[in-house]
């Protein structure tokens, strides 16, 4: 009898394991194809964070039993990674940050070199990072920011930018690894060769390609993102080899490149993570490059006047970009993630400014409706099908909003 009667207020409704009503609309499953410099945390990385909160929580520099702990857990999280990128331990810093590192790199380095100039030599399609310091460190100096084109795969033109680290008054120059945008890998040894044969140092930003490929040994300043090999973020490494001359140009610290200090914590989980990403970067990269080959290849086929970015072959693993003609990409990011897709847009280090992206705009590409794919180590085969699969009747969605056929 009583299942006759209407439910009283706050009785309970059936319920779905997660605690929703068994009647509630199911939000869409969330797929994150927007790894780009925060990748999801890997799990080794996440269990070394929670361990170092208890053991490592103290300052490094103090010298009673807590403190001395905290400076055993930073020392060898700063022995790990310098292993890992083939460094010695006393060559590593640690930033707070990504965008701090690569800021410190040019500012104390043309600090450091400063007879011999102010004129700094960088790509096109650098980091913004890159680009504000060089033009920072320039117009302080009363001295130049040359940057050097790139080809319409978003690869530097190397005899340019061996005759513009010929010009005197160079102090540094500055190449990324790979284009965390596009995902073109750049020509970072025959640069290398031209800048050392300048006596000119050369900066690396190995921000997106650390922990996804092997980034050599061709530069004497190089900088990498932990957050982008499934680390934390607020976290930085800067790994400076000896013989380049720096200076800082900051005011006096203990730390003398970094005041403050970073979170042992944060470094010790960046190291884990980065020997993780190490290990099995052969398996990712079998794993997800023929993912990001299936993109490249469907969304060319299947969307209209789109255009598919970056070197297909001389490639980051896990990237790929392609614009849309016709729409907006803050249009196609905000109606992919209302059906339950995370996704890029823009230039991959300034996305939040709703700016053109000044990667695609040197390559001479298309800068319209522009949507940028950063894979990670739990993407599966799944989630790029049900991507491929949304996609086309997004974009055409958009395009009949605005008339366009």
């Amino acid at each position: 009898m009583d299942d006759d009667l209407p439910a009283r207020p706050g009785a309970s409704h059936p319920q779905t394991p997660d605690g929703a009503p068994a009647d509630a609309p199911r939000a869409p499953r969330r797929v994150v194809l927007d790894a780009g410099g925060r990748a999801p945390l890997l799990p080794a990385a996440r269990a070394a964070f929670v361990e170092a909160l208890d053991q490592g929580w103290a300052d490094p520099r103090r010298l009673h039993a807590e403190g001395r702990r905290a400076r055993a857990l930073l020392d060898g999280a700063r022995e790990a990674l310098a292993a890992a990128l083939g460094a010695r331990t006393q060559d590593v810093d640690l930033a707070p940050s990504h965008t701090a590192a690569l800021h410190a790199a040019v500012r104390m380095v043309a600090r450091g070199r400063r007879r011999v100039g102010a004129d700094v030599v960088t790509s096109a399609v650098e980091r913004s990072a890159v680009l504000h310091a060089a033009g920072f460190v320039a117009q302080r100096a009363e001295g130049a920011h040359v940057t050097v084109g790139v080809d319409a795969t978003g690869a530097v033109d190397v005899a340019a930018f061996a005759e513009a680290v010929r010009a005197p008054g160079v102090v540094l120059a500055a190449l990324q690894h790979a284009n965390g945008e596009v995902g073109t890998l750049q020509p970072v040894a025959d640069v290398h060769e031209a800048a050392s044969a300048a006596g000119v140092p050369l900066l690396v930003d190995a921000g997106a390609s650390v922990g996804h490929v092997d980034v050599g040994s061709s530069w004497d300043v190089l900088a990498a993102d932990p957050g982008d090999w499934g680390g934390p973020g607020g976290l930085g490494v800067l790994v400076t080899r000896p013989g380049v001359r720096r200076s800082p140009d900051w005011p006096e610290d203990e730390d003398r490149w970094f005041p403050g200090g970073v979170s042992v914590p944060a470094a010790l989980a960046a190291a884990v993570a980065l020997q993780e990403a190490r290990a099995t970067a052969a398996e990712r990269d079998a794993r997800l490059r023929p993912l990001v080959d299936e993109v490249r290849r469907t969304v060319a086929a299947a969307v209209p006047d789109v255009d598919v970015v970056g070197d297909p072959v001389r490639r980051l693993p896990h990237v790929v970009t392609f614009s849309c003609l016709y729409v907006d990409g803050e249009a196609v990011v905000t109606e992919l993630d209302r059906r339950g897709f995370a996704v890029g847009s823009g230039s991959a280090c300034s996305s939040s400014t709703l700016e053109p992206s000044h990667v695609l705009a040197a390559m001479g590409a298309l800068t319209q409706g522009n949507v940028r794919l950063a894979l990670h180590h739990a993407t599966t085969a799944q989630d790029v099908a049900d991507f491929l699969a949304v996609l086309p009747g997004v974009v055409a969605d958009l395009r009949a909003s605005l008339g366009v056929r």
